[in-house]
């Protein structure tokens, strides 16, 4: 499995700015003294916070995932927790909740993505913001993707070949459901493959679920990090919506 292979995973994302992405998060959230990132895998952006001084939480239900993110954000702020972001209780809010990577790409259902939404809500503060990063719609309706999958990558010498998805990998129009097949080959050592099962998410259905959590309300949308994006924009590649209690 992809995902027990966090160093991997690591460095085939790495092409994402983290640092300026934190920025952008921090921008919109304004003073934030406490993050969680739910499924968040290496947990490279609540690191980030936490390199900040920011009191991080980070939660993966990849026991792998989290093994590795304790020993990479040793010395900093953070707490790693193992569970599900579909049935968590830490028993305290946080000013920021995000959710990156389009990892909600990994609730198979509405009661699911249902079921996430209202932990999130439970977690956050009355002033907080909640983010959440999804693939843009473009991606699976329409015949020009905003994004590629497959790319190269190289981080601290080590390079790698990734293939997120191949020709054959088709969405199935009922369960709007993906399993991508995905390949990170590092140059000069192992060849990582896996299957990954991916739910693809219109916007309306976001909608939908938002109204069906309740507490939570739309403040903002954007295609990209940097805010003079919209989500309609050709420019757009990402769904990021910004939530409020």
């Amino acid at each position: 499995m992809i995902y027990d292979h966090p160093q991997a995973y690591e460095l085939a994302c790495s092409f994402r700015d983290v640092g300026a992405e934190v920025d952008a998060l921090l921008a919109w959230a304004g003073p934030v003294r406490t993050v969680l990132e739910l499924a968040a895998g290496p947990a490279e952006h609540a690191r980030e916070f936490a390199r900040r001084g920011v009191t991080a939480t980070a939660l993966d239900l990849s026991p792998a995932m989290c093994a590795y993110a304790r020993s990479r954000g040793e010395g900093l702020p953070l707490e790693v927790v193992e569970a599900d972001m579909t049935g968590f209780r830490l028993g305290r809010r946080f000013d920021l909740v995000v959710t990156m990577l389009d990892s909600t790409a990994h609730l198979m259902t509405l009661d699911a993505f249902v079921a996430y939404l209202s932990h999130v809500r439970e977690h956050l503060a009355d002033d907080g913001l909640a983010v959440i990063e999804m693939s843009h719609p473009a991606d699976r309706l329409s015949e020009t993707p905003r994004v590629s999958n497959a790319w190269t990558v190289g981080k601290d010498g080590v390079s790698a070949h990734i293939r997120w998805g191949e020709p054959g990998d088709e969405l199935d129009p009922i369960t709007q459901v993906v399993n991508d097949r995905v390949t990170i080959a590092i140059d000069g050592g192992e060849v990582i493959q896996g299957v990954v099962p991916y739910r693809f998410w219109t916007a309306t259905e976001l909608q939908a679920a938002i109204r069906l959590a309740g507490g939570l309300t739309v403040a903002a949308q954007y295609g990209d990090f940097d805010a003079g994006v919209s989500l309609d924009s050709p420019d757009a590649w990402r769904m990021i919506t910004l939530l409020r209690r």
